[in-house]
């Protein structure tokens, strides 16, 4: 949505002042513009802001308030195959989100060094709960998908 601008011959119109006046107010701060050349450009919401006319508020979503939330998962002994796999399932998961307006972001680290993944998890309550679902019933105290992989079932 583009803002409508006005130049200072119009701002004067508008006001009922003389287009010096408009061009002292520029000068004096008083009124915010951006020069285009030679020209000054106003802003409707800046021109607003000098005649004291209240700004609309910025528009809700029924007053409900946006939840998000950040989890890191820590899992141990997990080797960097597995590790990928594992990546490749949970951002599966993320991107499966309902809510197209506000995507999960997903990111996964595996230390080498110490056989360690952590994946951080930032998105809405409900969908982070699925993922951490998903990670659970994956991962499932040595029963889960990972460990039938590594067992060649």
């Amino acid at each position: 949505m583009r803002e409508e601008m006005y130049s200072v011959e119009q701002v004067a119109d508008r006001l009922g002042l003389h287009v010096r006046t408009v061009r002292g107010y520029i000068r004096a701060g008083r009124l915010k513009a951006v020069r285009i050349g030679k020209q000054y450009r106003i802003a409707h919401a800046d021109l607003e802001a000098l005649t004291g006319r209240p700004q609309p508020a910025p528009a809700r979503s029924a007053g409900v308030a946006r939840v998000e939330v950040s989890s890191i998962v820590q899992i141990d002994d997990i080797d960097r195959a597995s590790a990928d796999r594992l990546g490749t399932l949970v951002l599966a998961g993320a991107n499966t989100s309902h809510d197209p307006a506000h995507p999960m972001r997903v990111q996964t680290v595996h230390d080498e060094d110490r056989d360690r993944m952590k994946i951080v998890i930032l998105g809405g309550a409900a969908a982070t709960a699925e993922v951490l679902h998903l990670l659970e019933a994956i991962l499932d105290g040595g029963n889960g998908l990972l460990a039938r992989e590594a067992d060649g079932a």
